[in-house]
């Protein structure tokens, strides 16, 4: 993931600067955004809200970077080191997840990316209009 950050020399080779700016606000706000939605508070958070953060592994691990064969910007939680699983992906769309128990569990929907995604794609137009002269 690291070198798909917006600040590395194959991405500035890449991609022209206003380009990389327009991107690069729209996952910062995007991911700033879905950080601040997940709150630290102990059990569940109901099924439809953003998910609770018990030690704030899932905040600390969502990224944006550039995707070079889509020429977009990818947002989003990326794998934690030394862990597997799905819980990431099963907390934004539903799902099973592997337990601490080492069998399965259903997570019911509890969506923080797509929310702040749809919250700035309104933005989109003026980042891009503004990254063309």
């Amino acid at each position: 993931m690291k070198k798909m950050f917006f600040d590395r020399a194959a991405v500035k080779k890449r991609v022209d600067v206003r380009t990389r700016k327009a991107l690069s606000k729209f996952g910062a706000y995007v991911r700033q955004t879905s950080r601040r939605s997940i709150k630290k508070r102990k059990g569940t958070s109901k099924p439809g809200r953003p998910p609770f953060s018990h030690v704030g592994t899932l905040k600390r691990f969502i990224f944006f970077g550039y995707d070079a064969e889509r020429r977009s910007v990818v947002i989003g939680p990326t794998l934690v080191p030394g862990k597997r699983g799905t819980a990431p992906s099963s907390l934004e769309y539903g799902g099973k997840s592997n337990a601490s128990w080492g069998g399965q569990t259903k997570i019911r929907q509890r969506p923080y990316m797509h929310p702040a995604f749809e919250k700035h794609l309104p933005m989109a137009p003026d980042l891009w209009r503004n990254s063309v002269k």
